[in-house]
Parts: structure tokens; C-alpha cells; sequence
């Protein structure tokens, strides 16, 4: 786990060179950015770089040190994975273990109590093989919130031997009292181009539609190459279908709406409840790009590139009132399906209301 195998963020993987360079590991680290452009990643080579034999900033992957914290890693990792499978949520903490090297992250929706009281148990012994023991909190923001006072006094003193590195998409969710004893790394979104050359070399995706999947990823490696490219495909589907089926109802020369088509394409919008989210994501991604079109034209930085011509027709048709009540009546959406609320009624009387404005003496919207 070299630094040089590293993808993007150059700043930040200088900043922990730098750190080991100087021989000033702090007590606690914060990674901070977005998902999937490599925090937790980089907190485990910088963990295993620190205790590495032959190396100042840097693990060389052989001597008996490194060897022996990727076994650590690796033996967390399992860990983690067998406690998630367990299906009494209270047996998942019996018996924790914790090695020089830990990765911490929840086992439930939330890092446990139990997690936590057992890091403060071990964090003040003399680390049992390597000569410094780092904690990793993954998706620290999840760490409950009978825990959080358990963390924060550990790290008013920290141990001498012992580093923590909380992995947080933003800082901001986290109690400010934990913020301010973090020495902060901040990360960035990867280049395009370089999610790119990465979608050429590691996947199967289809050369016409890499830059689409690399603007959908948002600059996050892990969600590109992970990307559901047939899924997000189907999902767009059914939108531009309730799309131009609206839009056909809009405008000077507005025709009667095929409300059988609209419907349809509601009830496709809403017949997958579990994939629910990911269809009103999908929605709101359209909606985005439809903005900034009317803003930039076909110039305008899309996430769906491959359209811009229907995305410039659609924005046409809808103008800015329109596209913003259709993001309206999504977010609506979304809050009653928590509340169990037929989803498909909304979404009607959403291209009812509108379309009704723009019937014959009627302005239409924008």
C-alpha cells in the first residue's frame, strides 16, 4: 500500500508524508471530504507507513512491521463484515478485540458505545506489536451519540503511543469539541480525466458512455468504478419519458396531453419502492442539469452529457418556475415516502398541476 498507488489528491497524500517526514505524528487526524475519493484508503497507508521498518515516508510492503499491519487491516476488515452479519443486533459487540492497528466504523447505523469503550481500554496501553497504534473511525458522523463523550475524553488526553483518524464526509456533523482537537486533511473531488483514464483501464463501460458514467460520479473513484451503468440507464428511461410527456402539454403550441403516457410513466416512476430513492436521485440530476442549461446553454457542465438537446428542449418548456416546482413535488415525494403515502398519486397531481396552466387562455409556467 505504497503512496504512490495513491489516485488523486496529491495535496493531501503530501500532507501525511510531510507529517512522517518530520517525525510529528499529532494524536488526532481528520479526513474530510467527499465519498469515495480514498480517506479511509489513505488513513490505512498512512497508518501502516508509520510503522514501517525500512521507509521514513512510506511502507515498503515486506519488512515484518508492514507485513504484519496488513494482516491487521485485513483481520478488522473481516471483523467488521462477520459482526454486520449477525443478526441480534447485541451480539455484535461481544467479544471485541482490537489490534494495534484498528479500523472502527458501525456495526448497526451507528459506531456503539461498546466500540468506543473498548478503544478508550486499549487506546492507554503500550501498543502489543508495532511501536504506535492508530485507530481509523470510519463514517465517524455515525458514531452514536452516548458515544461521542466517551470519544471526546480520550482525546483530551490522548496516549503518547496512540494516533485516531476519524473518516468524515463532512466536518460539519461532528460535535465542534471533536472537531478542534483534529489536525484536519482535506480531500477533494478526482479530476474527470483521470476517473477517466480509470473507466478506459479497470471497467467494461462502454467508451460512449464513460464521460456520462465519470460526470455521474462526481468525482468520487469508488462510485465510478462501482458505477450501475445498466441501473442508472433504466432509471433515466422512465424520467424522460414523464419528461417529454409533459413537456408536450407546455408551451405556445401546446397539444392535449397523452395522459395515458404520463400516467404510465408515473406509475414506473413509483412501482419500485425500494429503488424509490435512487429513481427521485435520478430526477433530481435531470432537474439540475435542465437549471443549468438555462443558465450556460449546451456549454453548461451537465452530468447528463449525452443529452444536452433534450435537456435544452425540456428547460425550454418547463422555464425556471416550472423545473423548480418539479424539484418541489420531488423533495415532497421523498418526505411522504417515509411516511408511507402512495407515491404515485403525488407525481399525478404534480403533471396535472403542471400542465393544467398552460390549457388554452392559461399561462404556462415560467
Amino acid at each position: 500500500m505504497s503512496f504512490d498507488s495513491f489516485i488523486g489528491n496529491s495535496a493531501a497524500v503530501q500532507t501525511v508524508r510531510d507529517m512522517l517526514r518530520a517525525d510529528r505524528m499529532p494524536g488526532a487526524l481528520l479526513f474530510t471530504g467527499p465519498e469515495g475519493v480514498g480517506k479511509k484508503t489513505l488513513a490505512l497507508m498512512l497508518a501502516q507507513a508509520a510503522v514501517c521498518e525500512r521507509l521514513k515516508d512510506d511502507s515498503c510492503g515486506e519488512c515484518p512491521r508492514c507485513r504484519r499491519a496488513a494482516e491487521m487491516i485485513r483481520g478488522a476488515e473481516e471483523d467488521l463484515a462477520r459482526r454486520r452479519e449477525l443478526k441480534d443486533s447485541a451480539r455484535r459487540v461481544e467479544g471485541l478485540l482490537y489490534f494495534d492497528l484498528q479500523l472502527i466504523a458501525p456495526i448497526t447505523r451507528y459506531i456503539l458505545s461498546e466500540q468506543i469503550r473498548v478503544l478508550r481500554q486499549v487506546a492507554y496501553t503500550r501498543p502489543f506489536e508495532l511501536p504506535r497504534r492508530f485507530f481509523i473511525i470510519d463514517q465517524a458522523q455515525d458514531i452514536h451519540w452516548q458515544a461521542v463523550d466517551l470519544l471526546l475524553k480520550v482525546m483530551e488526553e490522548p496516549p503518547e503511543t496512540t494516533t485516531f483518524v476519524l473518516v468524515c464526509p463532512n466536518a460539519g456533523e461532528l460535535r465542534s469539541t471533536i472537531r478542534s482537537r483534529c489536525q484536519r486533511v482535506t480531500f477533494s473531488p478526482v479530476d474527470e480525466d483521470l476517473i477517466l483514464r480509470l473507466l478506459k483501464e479497470r471497467t467494461q463501460v462502454p467508451e460512449p458512455k464513460q464521460r456520462l458514467v465519470a460526470r455521474l460520479a462526481h468525482g468520487s473513484v469508488g462510485r465510478a468504478l462501482a458505477f450501475d451503468l445498466p441501473g442508472c440507464l433504466a432509471r433515466r428511461e422512465i424520467w424522460l419519458e414523464f419528461f417529454q410527456s409533459l413537456s408536450g402539454g407546455l408551451g405556445a403550441r401546446a397539444r392535449t396531453p397523452d395522459w395515458q403516457r404520463l400516467f404510465d410513466s408515473t406509475r414506473k416512476l413509483t412501482g419500485d419502492r425500494d429503488s424509490f430513492d435512487d429513481i427521485l436521485g435520478t430526477g433530481s440530476e435531470l432537474l439540475r442539469d435542465m437549471l443549468l442549461v438555462l443558465e450556460s446553454g449546451e456549454t453548461a457542465p451537465v452530468s447528463h452529457v449525452d443529452l444536452v438537446p433534450q435537456l435544452k428542449a425540456w428547460a425550454a418548456a418547463f422555464g425556471f418556475a416550472g423545473i423548480v416546482a418539479l424539484k418541489e413535488g420531488l423533495d415532497e415525494a421523498h418526505r411522504l415516502q417515509i411516511r408511507n403515502v402512495n407515491q404515485q398519486l403525488g407525481l399525478d397531481s404534480l403533471a396535472i398541476g403542471m400542465v393544467s396552466p398552460a390549457r388554452p387562455g392559461q399561462p404556462a409556467p415560467g
